[in-house]
Protein backbone atom coordinates (compact mmCIF):
# COMPACT_ATOMS: atom_id res chain seq x y z
CA UNK A 1 0.00 0.00 0.00
CA UNK A 2 3.23 2.23 0.57
CA UNK A 3 3.47 2.08 -2.86
CA UNK A 4 -0.14 2.83 -4.32
CA UNK A 5 0.18 5.91 -6.91
CA UNK A 6 -1.49 8.99 -5.39
CA UNK A 7 -4.10 9.17 -7.73
CA UNK A 8 -5.58 6.04 -6.52
CA UNK A 9 -5.55 7.11 -3.17
CA UNK A 10 -8.53 8.31 -1.04
CA UNK A 11 -8.14 11.89 -0.93
CA UNK A 12 -8.76 13.31 2.45
CA UNK A 13 -8.52 17.38 2.32
CA UNK A 14 -8.27 19.15 5.72
CA UNK A 15 -9.99 22.42 5.57
CA UNK A 16 -10.23 24.83 8.41
CA UNK A 17 -9.67 28.56 9.35
CA UNK A 18 -6.62 29.86 10.34
CA UNK A 19 -4.68 28.46 13.21
CA UNK A 20 -7.89 25.68 14.14
CA UNK A 21 -5.51 22.66 14.98
CA UNK A 22 -5.68 21.00 11.14
CA UNK A 23 -2.06 20.66 11.26
CA UNK A 24 -1.91 19.06 14.47
CA UNK A 25 -5.04 16.99 14.24
CA UNK A 26 -3.05 15.35 10.98
CA UNK A 27 -0.16 14.84 13.20
CA UNK A 28 -2.34 12.92 16.18
CA UNK A 29 -3.75 10.72 13.07
CA UNK A 30 -0.27 10.12 11.46
CA UNK A 31 0.91 9.59 14.87
CA UNK A 32 4.05 11.52 14.00
CA UNK A 33 4.96 15.03 13.25
CA UNK A 34 4.11 15.12 9.35
CA UNK A 35 2.74 19.06 9.39
CA UNK A 36 4.65 22.14 10.92
CA UNK A 37 2.34 23.46 13.77
CA UNK A 38 2.73 26.53 15.33
CA UNK A 39 0.42 29.43 17.27
CA UNK A 40 1.38 31.78 15.30
CA UNK A 41 -1.55 32.22 12.33
CA UNK A 42 -1.17 30.89 8.73
CA UNK A 43 2.03 28.80 9.61
CA UNK A 44 0.91 26.28 6.76
CA UNK A 45 1.45 28.52 4.09
CA UNK A 46 0.94 25.98 0.91
CA UNK A 47 -0.84 22.21 0.38
CA UNK A 48 0.83 19.85 2.42
CA UNK A 49 0.39 16.11 1.24
CA UNK A 50 0.74 13.19 3.03
CA UNK A 51 1.19 9.76 1.71
CA UNK A 52 -0.04 7.30 4.41
CA UNK A 53 -1.61 3.53 4.77
CA UNK A 54 -4.41 4.32 7.65
CA UNK A 55 -5.43 1.14 8.30
CA UNK A 56 -8.33 -0.07 8.26
CA UNK A 57 -9.39 2.31 5.57
CA UNK A 58 -6.42 1.84 3.47
CA UNK A 59 -3.92 4.07 1.08
CA UNK A 60 -5.10 7.69 1.48
CA UNK A 61 -3.40 11.14 0.71
CA UNK A 62 -4.06 13.98 3.45
CA UNK A 63 -4.14 17.32 1.34
CA UNK A 64 -3.46 19.64 4.39
CA UNK A 65 -4.54 23.55 3.67
CA UNK A 66 -3.75 26.82 4.29
CA UNK A 67 -6.42 28.62 6.57
CA UNK A 68 -9.02 29.83 4.43
CA UNK A 69 -9.19 32.86 6.32
CA UNK A 70 -5.67 34.07 5.34
CA UNK A 71 -4.92 37.51 5.25
CA UNK A 72 -1.21 37.96 4.48
CA UNK A 73 0.11 39.12 1.49
CA UNK A 74 0.30 35.64 -0.30
CA UNK A 75 -3.31 35.04 0.44
CA UNK A 76 -5.08 35.07 -2.74
CA UNK A 77 -3.18 32.75 -4.43
CA UNK A 78 -2.45 30.31 -1.57
CA UNK A 79 -6.73 30.37 -0.83
CA UNK A 80 -6.91 29.54 -5.09
CA UNK A 81 -4.66 26.47 -4.25
CA UNK A 82 -7.30 25.75 -1.40
CA UNK A 83 -10.10 25.74 -4.10
CA UNK A 84 -8.03 23.31 -5.78
CA UNK A 85 -7.93 21.02 -3.16
CA UNK A 86 -11.44 20.67 -3.06
CA UNK A 87 -11.82 19.51 -6.98
CA UNK A 88 -9.25 16.10 -5.77
CA UNK A 89 -10.68 15.79 -2.36
CA UNK A 90 -13.01 12.62 -2.04
CA UNK A 91 -14.17 13.67 1.55
CA UNK A 92 -13.69 17.05 3.00
CA UNK A 93 -12.79 17.54 6.76
CA UNK A 94 -13.36 20.66 7.77
CA UNK A 95 -11.71 21.35 11.38
CA UNK A 96 -13.54 23.77 13.79
CA UNK A 97 -13.33 24.98 17.20
CA UNK A 98 -15.75 24.75 19.74
CA UNK A 99 -19.17 26.71 19.82
CA UNK A 100 -17.42 28.91 16.76
CA UNK A 101 -19.10 28.84 13.18
CA UNK A 102 -18.51 32.04 10.49
CA UNK A 103 -18.86 33.04 6.87
CA UNK A 104 -15.65 30.78 6.04
CA UNK A 105 -16.94 27.25 7.05
CA UNK A 106 -20.19 28.17 5.39
CA UNK A 107 -17.88 28.83 2.32
CA UNK A 108 -15.96 25.27 2.51
CA UNK A 109 -19.67 23.50 2.99
CA UNK A 110 -21.31 25.25 0.53
CA UNK A 111 -18.43 24.13 -2.40
CA UNK A 112 -18.26 20.87 -0.97
CA UNK A 113 -22.09 19.95 -1.11
CA UNK A 114 -22.16 21.70 -4.54
CA UNK A 115 -19.65 19.46 -5.38
CA UNK A 116 -21.65 16.74 -3.73
CA UNK A 117 -18.82 15.74 -1.30
CA UNK A 118 -19.33 14.22 2.59
CA UNK A 119 -18.02 16.43 4.70
CA UNK A 120 -16.95 14.99 8.07
CA UNK A 121 -16.68 18.03 10.67
CA UNK A 122 -13.87 17.71 13.36
CA UNK A 123 -14.61 19.57 16.59
CA UNK A 124 -11.13 20.31 17.91
CA UNK A 125 -9.30 21.52 20.93
CA UNK A 126 -12.12 20.28 23.49
CA UNK A 127 -9.35 20.71 25.90
CA UNK A 128 -9.27 24.21 26.27
CA UNK A 129 -13.54 25.33 25.56
CA UNK A 130 -16.39 22.07 26.16
CA UNK A 131 -18.66 22.24 22.92
CA UNK A 132 -22.20 23.52 23.54
CA UNK A 133 -25.17 20.99 22.91
CA UNK A 134 -26.68 23.22 20.38
CA UNK A 135 -23.45 23.89 18.30
CA UNK A 136 -22.84 20.17 17.73
CA UNK A 137 -27.05 19.57 17.20
CA UNK A 138 -25.87 22.54 14.73
CA UNK A 139 -23.33 20.54 12.86
CA UNK A 140 -25.46 17.43 12.41
CA UNK A 141 -28.00 19.52 10.68
CA UNK A 142 -25.27 20.09 8.29
CA UNK A 143 -23.48 16.91 7.65
CA UNK A 144 -24.16 13.23 9.52
CA UNK A 145 -20.42 12.69 10.51
CA UNK A 146 -19.21 14.78 12.95
CA UNK A 147 -16.64 13.99 15.72
CA UNK A 148 -14.72 15.92 19.12
CA UNK A 149 -11.01 15.71 19.57
CA UNK A 150 -8.14 17.30 21.05
CA UNK A 151 -5.28 16.96 18.74
CA UNK A 152 -2.96 17.47 21.89
CA UNK A 153 -3.86 15.45 24.25
CA UNK A 154 -1.65 12.03 24.04
CA UNK A 155 -4.00 10.18 26.28
CA UNK A 156 -6.85 10.27 23.93
CA UNK A 157 -4.80 10.01 20.59
CA UNK A 158 -5.34 6.39 19.92
CA UNK A 159 -9.15 6.93 21.09
CA UNK A 160 -9.83 9.29 18.60
CA UNK A 161 -8.05 7.90 15.43
CA UNK A 162 -10.27 4.92 16.24
CA UNK A 163 -13.49 6.89 16.06
CA UNK A 164 -11.66 8.96 12.66
CA UNK A 165 -11.28 6.25 11.05
CA UNK A 166 -14.48 4.40 11.78
CA UNK A 167 -16.05 7.67 10.32
CA UNK A 168 -13.82 7.19 7.30
CA UNK A 169 -15.51 3.28 6.60
CA UNK A 170 -18.80 4.85 7.40
CA UNK A 171 -18.74 7.31 4.95
CA UNK A 172 -16.77 5.29 2.24
CA UNK A 173 -16.75 1.53 3.05
CA UNK A 174 -14.72 -0.88 2.08
CA UNK A 175 -14.41 -1.22 -1.63
CA UNK A 176 -17.07 1.79 -2.27
CA UNK A 177 -13.92 3.92 -3.13
CA UNK A 178 -13.04 1.33 -6.02
CA UNK A 179 -11.98 2.69 -9.34
CA UNK A 180 -14.02 1.10 -12.72
CA UNK A 181 -12.29 -2.18 -13.89
CA UNK A 182 -9.49 -1.26 -16.74
CA UNK A 183 -9.51 -4.62 -18.98
CA UNK A 184 -11.23 -7.54 -16.67
CA UNK A 185 -14.29 -6.79 -17.78
CA UNK A 186 -13.76 -6.97 -21.35
CA UNK A 187 -12.45 -10.42 -21.44
CA UNK A 188 -13.79 -13.92 -20.39
CA UNK A 189 -12.07 -15.52 -17.32
CA UNK A 190 -8.25 -16.58 -18.37
CA UNK A 191 -8.66 -14.21 -21.66
CA UNK A 192 -5.97 -12.87 -23.00
CA UNK A 193 -5.26 -9.22 -23.95
CA UNK A 194 -2.57 -8.16 -26.09
CA UNK A 195 -0.57 -4.63 -25.01
CA UNK A 196 1.01 -2.36 -28.30
CA UNK A 197 3.32 -0.41 -26.59
CA UNK A 198 5.94 1.80 -28.49
CA UNK A 199 8.58 2.94 -26.59
CA UNK A 200 9.28 6.67 -26.91
CA UNK A 201 10.90 9.17 -25.62
CA UNK A 202 8.90 10.70 -22.84
CA UNK A 203 9.22 6.96 -20.99
CA UNK A 204 12.07 6.82 -18.69
CA UNK A 205 14.79 4.41 -19.57
CA UNK A 206 13.97 1.04 -18.12
CA UNK A 207 10.31 1.86 -16.87
CA UNK A 208 7.02 2.04 -19.33
CA UNK A 209 4.01 4.41 -19.28
CA UNK A 210 1.45 4.28 -15.71
CA UNK A 211 -1.20 3.39 -17.79
CA UNK A 212 -0.06 0.65 -19.20
CA UNK A 213 1.63 -0.68 -16.13
CA UNK A 214 -1.62 -0.43 -14.45
CA UNK A 215 -3.52 -2.14 -17.26
CA UNK A 216 -0.54 -5.08 -16.81
CA UNK A 217 -1.70 -4.73 -13.30
CA UNK A 218 -5.48 -4.88 -13.95
CA UNK A 219 -5.32 -8.11 -16.40
CA UNK A 220 -2.49 -9.83 -13.46
CA UNK A 221 -6.00 -9.14 -10.80
CA UNK A 222 -8.64 -10.85 -13.15
CA UNK A 223 -6.60 -14.07 -14.20
CA UNK A 224 -5.55 -12.85 -17.32
CA UNK A 225 -2.50 -13.05 -19.55
CA UNK A 226 -0.86 -10.09 -21.02
CA UNK A 227 1.34 -10.04 -23.55
CA UNK A 228 3.48 -6.50 -24.87
CA UNK A 229 5.04 -5.84 -27.41
CA UNK A 230 5.76 -3.02 -29.82
CA UNK A 231 4.21 -2.09 -33.26
CA UNK A 232 6.87 -3.24 -35.05
CA UNK A 233 6.23 -6.66 -33.94
CA UNK A 234 2.98 -6.24 -33.68
CA UNK A 235 1.38 -8.49 -36.64
CA UNK A 236 4.18 -11.31 -36.82
CA UNK A 237 2.99 -11.90 -32.41
CA UNK A 238 -0.25 -12.21 -33.90
CA UNK A 239 0.97 -14.73 -36.56
CA UNK A 240 2.46 -16.82 -33.48
CA UNK A 241 -0.32 -16.87 -31.26
CA UNK A 242 -2.45 -20.12 -31.46
CA UNK A 243 -5.70 -18.39 -31.67
CA UNK A 244 -6.53 -14.59 -31.51
CA UNK A 245 -6.14 -12.35 -28.53
CA UNK A 246 -9.98 -11.19 -26.15
CA UNK A 247 -8.45 -7.79 -26.27
CA UNK A 248 -5.89 -5.52 -28.44
CA UNK A 249 -4.92 -2.37 -26.71
CA UNK A 250 -2.24 -0.20 -28.07
CA UNK A 251 -1.06 3.42 -27.55
CA UNK A 252 -3.12 6.25 -29.53
CA UNK A 253 -0.24 7.01 -31.40
CA UNK A 254 -0.34 3.53 -33.64
CA UNK A 255 -3.80 3.16 -33.31
CA UNK A 256 -4.65 3.29 -37.07
CA UNK A 257 -1.55 0.95 -37.99
CA UNK A 258 -2.98 -1.39 -35.46
CA UNK A 259 -6.52 -1.45 -35.69
CA UNK A 260 -5.99 -1.94 -39.72
CA UNK A 261 -3.30 -5.65 -38.47
CA UNK A 262 -6.27 -6.44 -35.83
CA UNK A 263 -8.35 -9.30 -37.25
CA UNK A 264 -12.23 -7.59 -37.24
CA UNK A 265 -13.59 -10.01 -34.60
CA UNK A 266 -10.95 -9.05 -32.03
CA UNK A 267 -12.21 -6.08 -30.01
CA UNK A 268 -9.55 -3.08 -30.20
CA UNK A 269 -8.91 -0.26 -28.69
CA UNK A 270 -6.11 2.57 -26.93
CA UNK A 271 -5.19 2.77 -23.27
CA UNK A 272 -6.47 6.55 -23.25
CA UNK A 273 -9.93 5.26 -24.12
CA UNK A 274 -9.81 2.68 -21.38
CA UNK A 275 -8.80 5.69 -19.04
CA UNK A 276 -11.52 7.68 -20.06
CA UNK A 277 -13.75 5.39 -18.82
CA UNK A 278 -11.21 4.59 -16.07
CA UNK A 279 -10.78 7.76 -14.44
CA UNK A 280 -13.77 9.66 -15.69
CA UNK A 281 -16.52 9.77 -17.63
CA UNK A 282 -16.35 7.86 -20.90
CA UNK A 283 -20.24 8.71 -22.18
CA UNK A 284 -19.52 12.48 -21.29
CA UNK A 285 -16.31 12.66 -23.42
CA UNK A 286 -17.56 10.54 -26.62
CA UNK A 287 -20.28 13.34 -26.43
CA UNK A 288 -17.56 16.09 -26.10
CA UNK A 289 -16.03 14.43 -28.78
CA UNK A 290 -18.56 14.97 -31.51
CA UNK A 291 -17.85 18.94 -31.16
CA UNK A 292 -14.37 18.36 -32.63
CA UNK A 293 -16.27 17.33 -35.52
CA UNK A 294 -17.43 21.11 -35.84
CA UNK A 295 -14.05 22.92 -35.44
CA UNK A 296 -13.40 25.53 -37.77
CA UNK A 297 -10.20 27.32 -38.27
CA UNK A 298 -9.25 30.06 -35.32
CA UNK A 299 -11.45 27.81 -33.14
CA UNK A 300 -9.74 28.03 -29.87
CA UNK A 301 -9.08 24.26 -28.39
CA UNK A 302 -7.39 23.50 -24.88
CA UNK A 303 -5.23 20.74 -24.57
CA UNK A 304 -5.18 19.63 -21.14
CA UNK A 305 -2.31 17.50 -19.95
CA UNK A 306 -2.46 15.80 -16.20
CA UNK A 307 1.43 15.66 -15.52
CA UNK A 308 4.11 18.29 -15.69
CA UNK A 309 6.31 16.73 -18.33
CA UNK A 310 9.70 18.08 -20.35
CA UNK A 311 8.12 17.72 -23.97
CA UNK A 312 9.78 16.44 -26.71
CA UNK A 313 10.05 18.01 -30.26
CA UNK A 314 6.89 15.99 -31.39
CA UNK A 315 4.68 15.85 -28.30
CA UNK A 316 1.84 14.49 -28.72
CA UNK A 317 -0.42 16.69 -27.02
CA UNK A 318 1.72 19.98 -27.90
CA UNK A 319 3.06 19.32 -31.50
CA UNK A 320 0.76 16.21 -32.96
CA UNK A 321 -3.06 16.75 -31.66
CA UNK A 322 -2.46 20.46 -32.97
CA UNK A 323 -1.12 19.23 -35.99
CA UNK A 324 -3.27 16.86 -36.78
CA UNK A 325 -6.50 18.94 -35.77
CA UNK A 326 -5.15 21.60 -38.18
CA UNK A 327 -5.20 19.15 -41.24
CA UNK A 328 -8.29 17.76 -40.41
CA UNK A 329 -10.11 21.48 -40.15
CA UNK A 330 -8.39 22.89 -43.08
CA UNK A 331 -6.62 25.77 -41.06
CA UNK A 332 -4.80 26.62 -38.31
CA UNK A 333 -6.47 26.79 -34.65
CA UNK A 334 -6.18 28.77 -31.53
CA UNK A 335 -4.65 26.17 -29.59
CA UNK A 336 -3.53 26.45 -25.69
CA UNK A 337 -2.12 23.91 -23.25
CA UNK A 338 -1.98 23.60 -19.79
CA UNK A 339 -0.24 21.42 -17.65
CA UNK A 340 -0.57 19.13 -14.21
CA UNK A 341 -3.00 21.26 -11.98
CA UNK A 342 -2.84 24.53 -13.92
CA UNK A 343 -6.21 24.08 -15.30
CA UNK A 344 -7.58 27.16 -16.71
CA UNK A 345 -10.59 28.74 -14.27
CA UNK A 346 -12.30 30.92 -17.66
CA UNK A 347 -13.29 28.02 -19.96
CA UNK A 348 -15.43 29.68 -21.98
CA UNK A 349 -13.54 30.90 -24.87
CA UNK A 350 -13.30 27.79 -25.96
CA UNK A 351 -14.94 25.92 -28.04
CA UNK A 352 -12.89 22.20 -27.01
CA UNK A 353 -11.08 20.92 -24.79
CA UNK A 354 -9.31 17.62 -25.53
CA UNK A 355 -7.60 16.24 -22.07
CA UNK A 356 -5.38 13.56 -22.02
CA UNK A 357 -6.27 9.92 -19.95
CA UNK A 358 -5.95 11.44 -16.12
CA UNK A 359 -3.73 8.83 -15.29
CA UNK A 360 -1.80 11.59 -12.88
CA UNK A 361 -5.66 12.68 -11.68
CA UNK A 362 -7.88 11.05 -9.41
CA UNK A 363 -11.08 9.97 -10.53
CA UNK A 364 -12.73 12.73 -8.68
CA UNK A 365 -10.78 15.31 -10.23
CA UNK A 366 -11.22 14.49 -13.92
CA UNK A 367 -14.99 14.22 -13.15
CA UNK A 368 -14.65 17.68 -11.79
CA UNK A 369 -13.21 19.19 -14.98
CA UNK A 370 -15.99 17.29 -17.36
CA UNK A 371 -18.34 19.23 -15.07
CA UNK A 372 -16.90 22.40 -15.03
CA UNK A 373 -16.13 22.04 -19.36
CA UNK A 374 -20.05 21.44 -19.63
CA UNK A 375 -21.12 24.08 -16.99
CA UNK A 376 -19.36 27.06 -18.88
CA UNK A 377 -20.96 25.10 -22.29
CA UNK A 378 -17.48 23.96 -23.53
CA UNK A 379 -17.70 19.85 -24.82
CA UNK A 380 -14.86 17.82 -23.17
CA UNK A 381 -13.01 14.88 -24.75
CA UNK A 382 -9.76 12.78 -24.58
CA UNK A 383 -6.93 12.25 -26.36
CA UNK A 384 -7.19 8.64 -27.54
CA UNK A 385 -10.70 9.54 -28.72
CA UNK A 386 -9.65 12.65 -30.43
CA UNK A 387 -6.85 10.94 -32.48
CA UNK A 388 -9.07 7.73 -33.11
CA UNK A 389 -11.73 10.00 -34.91
CA UNK A 390 -8.37 11.46 -36.89
CA UNK A 391 -7.42 8.57 -37.56
CA UNK A 392 -10.68 7.53 -38.50
CA UNK A 393 -11.04 3.80 -36.37
CA UNK A 394 -13.61 5.42 -33.47
CA UNK A 395 -16.20 3.39 -33.95
CA UNK A 396 -13.23 0.65 -33.55
CA UNK A 397 -12.29 1.78 -30.66
CA UNK A 398 -15.53 2.03 -29.10
CA UNK A 399 -16.61 -1.08 -30.08
CA UNK A 400 -15.53 -2.57 -26.55
CA UNK A 401 -18.34 0.07 -24.59
CA UNK A 402 -21.60 -0.97 -26.50
CA UNK A 403 -23.28 2.17 -24.89
CA UNK A 404 -20.35 5.15 -25.71
CA UNK A 405 -20.42 3.76 -29.34
CA UNK A 406 -24.35 4.16 -29.46
CA UNK A 407 -23.70 7.74 -28.23
CA UNK A 408 -21.00 8.33 -31.06
CA UNK A 409 -23.35 6.95 -33.69
CA UNK A 410 -26.66 8.50 -33.00
CA UNK A 411 -24.89 11.69 -32.47
CA UNK A 412 -23.18 11.09 -35.93
CA UNK A 413 -26.65 10.55 -37.37
CA UNK A 414 -28.55 12.88 -36.11
CA UNK A 415 -25.56 15.88 -37.18
CA UNK A 416 -26.58 13.96 -40.76
CA UNK A 417 -30.21 14.60 -40.44
CA UNK A 418 -29.03 18.38 -39.52
CA UNK A 419 -27.66 18.62 -42.56
CA UNK A 420 -29.92 16.84 -44.59
CA UNK A 421 -32.89 18.87 -43.09
CA UNK A 422 -30.87 21.82 -43.82
CA UNK A 423 -30.49 21.19 -47.92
Amino acid sequence: MTRTPKSLRLQLGLFGRTNVGKSSFLNMVAGQDVAITSSIPGTTTDVVEKVMELIPVGPVVFLDTGGVDDTSVLAEKRIQKTARVMDRADIVLLVVEPNIWTTYEDKIVTEATRLNLPVLMIVNKIDATTPEDIFLKSLLAKTAWVMTCSSIDPLGRDRYGRVFKQLLLDIFPKGAHALPELVGDLMPEKGLVVLVTPIDLEAPKGRIKTLQVQTIRDALDHQAASLVVKESEYRDMLGNLRRNPDLVVCDSTVVGQVAADTPADVLCTTFSVLFARYKGDLNALTRGLLAVKTLRPGDKVLIAESCSHHPIDDDIGRKKIPRWLSEWVGGELDVTVSSGRDFPRDLSSFKVIIHCGACMLTRQEMSNRIQKGEAAGVAVTNYGLCIALLQGVVERALQPFPEALSIYQGGVRGRAAEVCHAD
